[in-house]
């Protein structure tokens, strides 16, 4: 399975003659991760992740003059080869090509025909290894034909465990890799640097906030973590998270090809002399084959747990519109596998609890709870004053001395000097009943007036501070009160105190129209 994005058909042609020359491995790593468009907060499937993440490498090249064939092994499965951008080169580059053939075993024996290999022979009783140089010369039928100073065989002949050793073909990969066809005017070694993007990345914020004992203060503190669905890994990378929404076009990634299992069958076949046959499977990590009597079917790695690593606190900064948040020390963002650096630490933020509910138009409870909400500023005065990216929040209160949960939910992407809410559930302490008063006609016949009343009872021991948000229907307006109107977010709000262990009424007037609808 390859793509090729190829200049014009003069160098497509010369590509087949070109050499084929591997680039080093990277000696530094940057990885920009973006977080998934369509998903704000929660918990992260590895194996389904919608970000992606900008990946660049710096590699050492040897180039000989001439054109040749410039391999990048090792790129993370998800490359957009469109996306490859190559600098360091002197002549430029005339074809990029997304090669992921040699990650199956039928594909890797396919490109290894014709090409040396060494077969590598296990005696059962000894345990000693011999490796015989070979040459495979077809794969078709589920058996393997090659040749060796012996003469020609099939796998599993000799009655020995076989396997063999790709080293000796020299560009056999059983990694991603990209290809580019490059032209240089004279030999040189040079520093380049390859960037990407590649999907199969994804982060998320998580926030645990634990209340003082008398809930007027809190600490606070966030992980952000990183996942990265690929079997590329990239140690010591230079790392860096992006929140807000990139505006991004969605096209599909080839998929990688794991190919057919490859049978290690002997011949004449229906011999009693068969060896029983097996599936060969291929070691990503070694590029080497096993062989096993069962039949093995192809999986990927086991995900790793998730490490966290708290030393490292990650760095706000302004990227335009965006804002990128940077690890100040170098970390590894590990194939298949999730990791947790330290976002923030913030001790004795003042916090107020507030209690809120909507009381809709024409609507008649009789009792129902209120929510428990905490509340603060996201200022220096208050303890905070930095971009908050959003993300799922859990809260904690201490009893006897132990951190218990009390609600886990979310929050949105929160700037500085912005209002900071955490939900905390309902409280059954507040109770909100409605009842209807009074309903009048006024002219005109199609106009409406209504008396809402609304009853608030506090079994808690200290006051408290509750907002009621009116849902009113399109063209409906509150006319009168017996307390303040204030609003909040463009929607009609009263704010009472409730005595302890004592309750509180709300009366208000409403006109509106017949055959209207709620807002």
């Amino acid at each position: 399975m390859a793509m090729s994005i190829c200049a014009g058909s003069i160098a497509c042609a010369s590509a087949a003659t070109a050499a084929d020359i591997a680039a080093e491995p990277p000696v530094d790593v940057a990885v920009t991760v973006y977080r998934a468009p369509t998903r704000v907060h929660g918990s992260i499937d590895l194996n389904h992740l919608n970000g992606f993440a900008l990946v660049s490498e710096t590699r050492l090249v040897h180039l000989p003059a001439g054109e040749s064939r410039l391999r990048f092994e090792g790129v993370a499965d998800g490359i957009e080869a469109q996306s490859a951008i190559i600098t360091g080169l002197p002549d430029g580059v005339m074809e990029k090509n997304r090669d992921a053939k040699v990650l199956s075993p039928a594909a890797l024996l396919a490109a290894a025909l014709a090409k040396p290999v060494e077969l590598v022979r296990t005696n059962r009783k000894t345990g000693q290894t011999v490796r015989v140089p070979a040459t495979i010369l077809s794969d078709a039928g589920g058996g393997v034909v090659f040749r060796t100073a012996a003469g020609i065989e099939a796998l599993r002949c000799s009655g020995l465990p076989e396997s063999f050793s790709f080293e000796p073909g020299g560009n056999l990969s059983a990694r991603p890799s990209l290809s580019a066809l490059v032209r240089s005017r004279a030999a040189l070694t040079q520093r380049i640097t390859l960037s990407y993007l590649s999907r199969g990345f994804d982060w998320a914020a998580d926030y645990s906030a634990t209340l003082s004992a008398d809930e007027r203060s809190m600490d606070l503190g966030a992980w952000v973590t990183l996942a990265n669905s690929n079997g590329t890994g990239f140690p010591s990378a230079n790392t860096q998270v992006v929140a807000g929404r990139v505006n991004r076009e969605n096209e599909a990634v080839e998929p990688f090809d794991l190919g057919d299992p490859i049978l290690a069958l002997c011949w004449p076949r229906g011999s009693t002399s068969d060896s029983p046959p097996s599936e060969l499977r291929v070691a990503q990590d070694s590029a080497s084959f096993s062989m096993k009597r069962t039949t093995m079917m192809m999986a990927a790695p086991a995900i790793a747990q998730l490490t966290a690593t708290a030393q490292h606190k990650v760095v706000e900064e302004q990227l335009g519109d965006l804002k990128l948040y940077r690890v100040p020390e170098r970390t590894t963002v590990a194939g298949r596998q999730s990791k947790q650096v330290r976002l923030l630490d913030r001790a004795d933020i003042p916090v107020t609890t507030i209690y809120s509910a909507v009381v809709a138009a024409n609507e008649q409870r009789t009792s129902f709870a209120a929510e428990r909400l905490l509340r603060t500023i996201n200022d220096a005065a208050h303890h905070l004053g930095l971009p908050l990216p959003s993300g799922s929040i859990a809260v904690f209160a201490r009893h006897d001395g132990q951190p218990l949960l009390l609600h886990e939910s979310t929050v949105r992407d929160l700037a500085v000097n912005e209002e900071v809410e955490m939900q905390l559930g309902l409280s059954t302490d507040v109770q909100v009943a409605i009842t209807h008063e009074n309903v009048g006609v006024t002219l005109p016949a199609v106009t409406r007036e209504q008396v809402e009343r609304v009853q608030i009872s506090n079994a808690r021991p200290v006051p408290i501070q509750i907002e009621l948000r009116v849902a009113l229907y399109d063209g409906a307006q509150v006319i009168r009160a017996d307390h303040p109107l204030g609003s909040k977010n463009g929607q009609p709000m009263f704010r009472l105190e409730v005595p302890p262990e004592g309750s509180a009424a709300l009366r208000y007037q409403l006109q509106y129209q017949n055959q209207t609808t709620i807002r």
